[in-house]
């Protein structure tokens, strides 16, 4: 998936959209995604001005806006305003390494179980094949009020 197709189905845009290509998918079961990291990102001079270090929090984010695309997609649902995937909780993340710019975060996400409005998933974020993150993922499909 293009990062055209990708914001069909999030609501996410610039700054905070941190996916720019999807390059697998199984229906109900995995994708795998990548962010490519560049020295322009805007978190970079305040995180941290001597040694620029990709957020571990937005290396999480990044790994949920993938399991809601492996959601919404697997749902058929696109982003017309009237769905959010929220992320909602986080279990056993470990940071093994700094993501800095230049590098290209390879994001697999697994379905580890739930139902339709509120799934548990495993994702990992990896540089070059070596895990930097880890970490068990919560997120909730809510229908937004008119």
């Amino acid at each position: 998936m293009t990062i055209e197709q990708i914001k069909e189905f999030l609501p996410h845009r610039y700054p905070f959209l941190l996916i720019d290509r999807v390059v697998e998918f199984e229906k109900d079961k995995r994708i795998v995604a990548i962010k490519n990291v560049t020295a322009n990102e805007p978190f970079f001079p305040g995180h941290f001005p001597h040694y620029a270090v990709m957020p571990g929090v937005l290396v999480v984010e990044a790994m949920a806006q993938a399991a809601a695309v492996l959601s919404l997609r697997s749902l058929g649902l696109k982003n017309d305003g009237k769905w959010v995937y929220y992320f909602v909780g986080i279990d056993g993340a470990r940071f093994k390494r700094p993501v800095v710019p230049g590098d290209t975060l390879t994001l697999e996400v697994k379905y580890d179980r739930g139902r339709a409005t509120m799934a548990k998933y495993v994702g990992v974020a990896k540089v070059g094949g070596v895990v930097a993150a880890e970490a068990e993922l919560l997120c909730a499909l809510r229908q937004l009020e008119e």
